[in-house]
């Protein structure tokens, strides 16, 4: 008889500020969030502290009151761990641990260890322990707190090395030798992508869990791994995938977050050469969140980060299936209309229109919601590359249309 499989969740607080640049409702996505990635690396929110400060405390990054709740909260609760939806300087997280008595993370270390929880193949466990390395290297004064100087007198003097200058060494040769393993993988991945010869190269890039990858297995016939959990996929994928008789190259690729840690963007540089090499880009966007346009901005700001920003780019709005929108009641003239009133239809007719016909469109992935429609824009997008790479091919891929005629 199959036992079930009992899953102790941490529990977990998580702490936020509102500032001149977030106010309550930015604070209260960016919790919400906090709260996913809390759940994806196996930790239950019990509650939220938050405070209005102009600027961070320096030294406590809350001020001293909030600072004796948090810790009231956490003697009485049980709490195990306090998570900061900032990044935490590491002094701040060395005073932060010793008020609070308990284990203290900020945004980009939680990131960091799903990160490690989701690593599968030996480049992906390279790139984030280099990532998690780099986080580490400053913060190690702060976790040998048993350890002082060493002491003077007799037979004791002289030079010496302290433990944690010890340590200091040893994840400095550390992050020499992964980022030489990470050289030699990427010259590997270099040739690799050069052997896949002159096919165009189309790029699946996101927010994550917006169902990148439930859309390239309905596309490429594989089995990817999906989950409605952030971080699903970190290692690329790349599928042969022939639309009609035109083939191409499909990549789903590591999905991007808001106060993304700059240690993983600078670790996976090398994933996202996959989008650096494509041709065209399928920007995945998921129209069912609230927050959808928030996370179109971070996915091009990153995209501008990598200079693949001027790319050719079909903006596909995925989880129709699961949109809805509020309405307002006809007696209500109080209720001012905004974009959370307004229907697909709406969203069409606003900047979405500027993006032209033939760029965007609206699916569900795992319906299968209009998927003839986006077979179509992706078969025409990739022929217009091909055909310019190869005028002869011309004649071998026909319009779309003409294609299913064909049939």
């Amino acid at each position: 008889m199959l036992e079930k499989e009992k899953v102790n969740f941490e529990k977990t607080v998580i702490v936020g500020i509102v500032t001149q640049s977030q106010n309550e409702d930015k604070l209260k996505e960016y919790l919400d969030e906090l709260e996913f990635l809390t759940y994806t690396a196996g930790g239950e929110v019990v509650k939220r502290f938050w405070q209005k400060l102009d600027r961070p405390n320096p030294k406590t990054f809350l001020g001293t009151g909030k600072m004796d709740e948090i810790h009231l909260y956490v003697k009485e609760n049980n709490i195990s761990t306090v998570i900061f939806d900032d990044e935490l300087s590491p002094s701040q997280q060395k005073n932060i641990s010793k008020i609070l008595d308990c284990k203290v993370l900020d945004r980009t270390n939680l990131i960091l260890d799903i990160f490690a929880q989701r690593a599968e193949t030996s480049y992906a466990r390279t790139q984030v322990e280099l990532a998690q390395c780099q986080y580490l290297l400053p913060r190690l004064s702060g976790m040998w707190t048993h350890l002082e100087r060493q002491k003077g007198g007799i037979g004791l003097r002289g030079p010496g090395e302290t433990e944690i200058e010890t340590d200091r060494r040893i994840v400095r040769d550390r992050i020499a030798l992964l980022k030489e393993k990470i050289r030699t993988i990427d010259k590997q991945m270099a040739i690799q992508r050069s052997n896949r010869g002159a096919m165009v190269r189309v790029a699946l890039v996101g927010y994550t869990n917006v169902g990148k990858s439930t859309l390239m297995n309905a596309v490429g016939k594989s089995e990817v791994f999906v989950e409605n959990k952030l971080f699903a996929t970190l290692d690329t994928t790349v599928r042969k995938v022939v639309i009609k008789n035109l083939p191409f190259l499909l990549s789903d690729t590591v999905g991007f977050i808001r106060k993304l840690p700059t240690q993983l963007i600078e670790s996976f540089k090398s994933t996202l050469d996959e989008v650096r090499e494509a041709d065209l880009l399928l920007h995945v966007v998921d129209i069912s969140h609230p927050d959808f346009e928030d996370h179109i901005e971070s996915v091009n700001q990153i995209l501008m980060d990598i200079k693949s920003n001027d790319k050719p780019t079909i903006m596909i709005f995925n989880k129709i299936d699961a949109y809805h929108h509020e309405v307002i009641a006809e007696d209500d003239l109080i209720t001012e209309r905004t974009s959370k009133h307004y229907t697909l239809d709406d969203w069409k007719n606003t900047w979405m229109s500027h993006l032209g016909e033939d760029n965007t469109i609206f699916i569900s992935a795992t319906e299968k919601a209009n998927f003839e429609e986006f077979r179509e824009k992706v078969y025409e997008a990739v022929r217009k590359i091909h055909i310019t790479r190869f005028p002869y091919n011309k004649f071998l891929y026909p319009d779309y249309k003409d294609a299913v005629e064909k049939e």
